[in-house]
């Protein structure tokens, strides 16, 4: 098969043991991000198959239409970036594993480097040492204080480990469904959400962006967090109400903000209002971003390839499209 692979901005996966997998087939790989649908149709007229590097790439009804050729779409996980009805519609086939009961557990370490980065003011005490001005004031230490934890799904389990080994208190919100299952495991939930927010020295928000869950995190909620809290977010921009984290960080609640997401990614405009606020610590998007996580990400994404190659297609998410075919 002819299989292109978008968004593999530092040329990464070819220096994985996983891209051995994809041996048999015809591979083409970008290194660059295109927004232009025309453009990107255009270098896409004679794949069979593309890879998705997560949500790097809308998948859209207009991108679909100029692809007549194009047989199988293979990525990881979720797909909120990905018309799945115009899929069907051209029949595409939409393959994704969900990996249940498998957390990422680079998104969950990152996590934890931006709450200790935040809390210690890792960036600005970096920086102070590099000018030669030695040290740049007070950080607190996380024994002892609250961590909040928004969702109660893997990534935040694993997480919740980590915060109970540096001895720190964890509490819980989610869905109704969420609270349910955590209040069912025995852990501690909070008697309500203002209650969550209020108590919370960090609060870390762990949901899949769905359509029921995009801005889910409003000025209230920030409006409840104390002047000297943290909030993190390595999971979607999407979930915080638009312009939410920068009207709470110009009222210092919370008093930082360490993030991993944005509402347009990538964010290369350096005066952006929320990138460049003084008490916000920022990442690009780097949560899954580790060489092992690559690896185990497209061994499934390449097997799926392979699988469909073989007449055998599996993680099938809209499988009408492989009965209709047959």
């Amino acid at each position: 098969m002819k299989v292109h692979i978008l968004d593999d901005w530092f040329d990464t996966l070819r220096g994985l043991p996983c891209f051995a997998k994809l041996a048999d087939h015809d591979v083409t790989v970008w290194t660059d991000h295109l927004e232009d649908i025309g453009v990107l149709a255009s270098r896409l007229q004679d794949a069979d198959a593309v890879v998705l590097f997560r949500e790097r790439t809308k998948i859209s009804r207009a991108l679909l239409e100029q692809l007549p050729n194009l047989r199988l779409i293979s990525q990881r996980s979720v797909y909120p970036h990905v018309d799945l009805q115009a899929c069907s519609d051209h029949n595409v086939l939409l393959c994704s594993n969900m990996h249940s009961g498998t957390p990422s557990y680079a998104a969950a370490e990152l996590t934890w480097a931006l709450i200790m980065a935040g809390m210690r003011d890792l960036p600005a005490q970096m920086a102070s040492v590099k000018a030669g001005r030695w040290q740049a004031g007070v950080g607190k230490t996380l024994r002892g204080r609250r961590l909040g934890l928004y969702g109660y799904g893997r990534i935040a389990r694993a997480v919740a480990g980590y915060a109970e080994a540096f001895g720190m208190n964890v509490i819980w919100w989610s869905s109704e469904e969420g609270r349910a299952r955590a209040m069912a495991d025995g852990v501690d939930v909070a008697s309500s959400r203002e209650a969550f927010f209020a108590d919370s020295d960090v609060v870390s928000v762990h949901v899949r962006l769905k359509p029921d869950t995009r801005g889910i995190i409003e000025a209230s909620d920030f409006a409840a967090m104390q002047p000297g809290s943290l909030f993190v977010n390595t999971s979607r921009a999407g979930l915080i109400a638009p312009g939410a984290l920068l009207e709470g960080l110009n009222q210092s609640r919370p008093g930082k903000a360490a993030i991993d997401v944005f509402d347009t990614e990538p964010l290369t405009d350096p005066s952006d209002p929320l990138l460049s606020h003084p008490n916000l610590i920022a990442t690009p998007h780097i949560g899954f971003v580790t060489e092992d996580e690559f690896d185990l990400q497209f061994a499934d994404i390449f097997d799926q390839v392979h699988a469909y190659a073989d007449g055998a297609p599996i993680h099938m998410i809209n499988p009408e499209v492989w009965t209709n075919a047959k």
